[in-house]
């Protein structure tokens, strides 16, 4: 029973199936033949309407005439000048000014000293109270002098004051020995005493005096 059953089912989906493509077709011609029609009547429609071109736009008015412009008169062409080189003055060269003139400082004002006044001419020349040869004994003699057995001459001259005694002495030739000038000119100056000179009126005046002393080794 069950297999008769299935039998019949397949059947029903089967006659199903034809029914839906029978109709399909059927339904498919009918849209295809309702849309031919249709297509026939526009077409015709179309052909029958008679489109009117719309009129042509009125003609345009011509523009006004322009106005009379001022006339510009262009400005007249001046003609700019030649351009004349400018010669730059020659170059005059500087020259330094000199330093102002500084003057060099005067020197100094040494005042002139009247040379000293002439010594009066004497009416009478200074002369010695005594032998001078006298004033210097053996007792005198350097003892260097006599170990070294130092001897000679000495010339000398003597300042003599107003007064006769001597201001000083002066070795104008040595004996050789200093020991021996030096000693004659200090005894000298000790011990020497002169008549001092006079000039005219008979005042006693400056005066000099010159001679000479042998010095000779004491014999024992």
């Amino acid at each position: 029973m069950a297999y008769v059953d299935q039998n019949q089912s397949g059947q029903k989906t089967v006659s199903a199936i034809i029914s839906a493509i029978v109709l399909g077709a059927v339904g498919y011609a009918f849209v295809n033949g309702l849309a031919y029609d249709a297509y026939k009547k526009v077409a015709t429609k179309l052909n029958v309407i008679d489109i009117k071109s719309p009129p042509p736009p009125p003609p345009k008015k011509p523009p006004p005439p322009p106005k009379d412009q001022p006339k510009v008169e262009s400005p007249p062409l001046v003609v700019p000048p030649p351009i004349v080189p400018v010669q730059a003055p020659p170059t005059v060269p500087t020259v330094p000014k000199p330093p102002p003139y500084i003057p060099p400082p005067a020197a100094p004002v040494v005042p002139t000293i009247p040379p000293p006044p002439p010594k009066p001419s004497a009416a009478a020349h200074a002369k010695p109270r005594g032998n001078l040869g006298d004033l210097m004994s053996s007792d005198d003699y350097p003892p260097a002098a006599i170990r070294n057995n130092e001897q000679g001459t000495v010339a000398f001259t003597l300042n003599v004051g107003p007064d006769g005694r001597v201001t000083n002495c002066s070795v104008t030739s040595s004996s050789g020995f200093a020991d021996l000038d030096q000693t004659a000119c200090r005894l000298l100056i000790k011990r020497a005493r002169f008549a001092p000179a006079k000039d005219a009126s008979g005042n006693g005046i400056e005066d000099t005096y010159s001679s000479r002393f042998t010095w000779q080794v004491p014999k024992d």
